[in-house]
């Protein structure tokens, strides 16, 4: 979900917070040239008929792209629209994707991320339900609060990555990935028809509400205003329902994609162009593309389905075993338990590694090599990281090779360049935790 000004076509407007310096090469001058043509260069070519980055996104009747209840402002504000998952979302706006990126870390940036999947799941066997598919222990949610998990196949693998909430409305509150929503629904349907043929009650809805994600340092600050709630007393991953800005019926979740302090907040879809707006009104909130959101995610060390997990990957391989429940790994009652459980004993033959490295960017797919020349892994998400000044990438290694500080190659254009084994986050994550 990828800005600078208030203008229409996305430029800064005098008056309205710019950018600010930058640390080492995001300064201007020859050094942030560089830094911003490896960005541009790491840019994934996007063109609006292209498939979707991870593959499984949906289409709307006659294969065209769907749009959100956005897809007006974004063309009014210049965004650049791509293809995405199925949809036509903004890639980035008039002020590129560097300074976009380097503003949500300074100030606010608004996403637009109504091509995410909602769905309520509702019954007194929701529960049950939601973990017959999830590793996570969703019983011991408290009202109102969240968490990521994953839904697991039987062999082990992640069939997407998705947040769920249990909401104080008497039913769970499930995002999915764009790219994943046939499948999961699918799934949920299908597992749904099982437990009801069996007696149970539950049952799902699809919501089509807007999903706007309001991201950076300055976000509670500038929701505060709009808000007769405390926002102090909402804490990561927690969620209310309140009114946002005169707009009712309001989910808001203290969650995001970038690392830095965030909310999502779902809003009846014909209502979601108002709200929208109003935060746009407040100058240091830039709107964003996807370009930057990605970026964003990948300093923060978050993973993105298709990419750096799919269903070929177990959360013993990808890092994510905090994910499982504790009791859930007690009583092994969830899809691809005895293989994620045998890993954990006997650890994975592979784990997912963050890398860092100067010279050309590291893209996804490059070869990582090991000190015989041989190959141990292969990246699988990278580009120039704006706020560092480097290259930053993620991806599998053969686990022998996995250490943080571990000197690898990489090979770009046919050239080897080293790379080191770095601890990920690569930025450090500010989400507004409880004390």
């Amino acid at each position: 979900m990828c800005g600078a000004g208030r203008g229409p076509g996305g430029l800064h407007v005098p008056g309205s917070p710019g950018p600010g310096p930058g640390p080492g090469p995001c300064r201007a001058g020859e050094g942030g040239r560089m830094l911003r043509a490896g960005c541009r260069a790491a840019l994934p070519r996007w063109p609006l008929a292209s498939a979707p980055l991870s593959g499984a996104g949906g289409v709307g009747e006659g294969g065209e792209l769907k749009r959100t209840p956005l897809d007006a402002l974004h063309r009014s504000r210049g965004g650049r629209m791509v293809a995405f998952a199925g949809w036509s979302l903004p890639l980035h706006y008039g002020q590129g994707h560097l300074q976009s990126h380097l503003h949500t870390r300074r100030h606010c940036s608004l996403f637009d991320v109504s091509h995410m999947l909602q769905t309520q799941v509702y019954g007194r066997d929701r529960v049950r339900f939601m973990e017959s598919l999830v590793v996570g222990d969703i019983g011991e949610l408290k009202p109102g609060q969240g968490t990521l998990t994953l839904v697991t196949n039987e062999r082990g693998g992640i069939i997407d990555d998705l947040i769920v909430t249990n909401t104080s409305e008497d039913h769970l509150y499930v995002v999915s990935n764009a790219g994943c929503a046939e499948k999961d629904l699918a799934v949920m349907r299908d597992r749904a028809a099982e437990l009801q043929a069996a007696g149970s009650d539950v049952h799902l809805e699809v919501s089509d509400n807007a999903l706007l994600a309001l991201q950076g340092p300055s976000m509670a600050r500038v929701l505060q205003a709009g808000l007769s709630d405390d926002l102090s007393k909402l804490f990561f991953m927690n969620s209310i329902t309140t009114t946002v800005f005169g707009v009712p019926g309001c989910r808001v979740t203290r969650c995001g994609y970038t690392g830095e302090d965030g909310v999502e907040i779902s809003v009846p879809a014909g209502r979601a162009v108002e709200l929208a707006e109003r935060l746009l009104g407040v100058p240091e909130v830039w709107p964003a593309g996807l370009a930057a959101r990605d970026s964003l995610r990948l300093e923060a060390g978050l993973c993105l389905y298709g990419n750096d997990i799919d269903e070929a990957t177990t959360p013993a391989e990808a890092g994510l075993l905090w994910t499982l429940g504790k009791r859930r790994r007690a009583a092994m009652d969830f899809p691809g338990a005895a293989v994620i459980m045998a890993q954990v004993k006997e650890k994975p033959k592979r784990r997912r590694v963050g890398l860092t490295s100067v010279g050309p960017p590291i893209r996804p797919h490059t070869a990582i090599l090991g000190p015989e020349g041989t190959s141990v892994g292969t990246v699988t998400s990278g580009c120039p990281s704006p706020s560092l000044g480097k290259n930053i990438a993620m991806g599998y290694v053969e686990a022998a090779h996995s250490r943080a500080g571990t000197t690898l190659t990489v090979e770009v254009r046919k050239k080897q360049h080293p790379a080191i084994i770095t601890k990920m986050p690569f930025v450090p994550t500010q989400y507004y935790m409880a004390k």
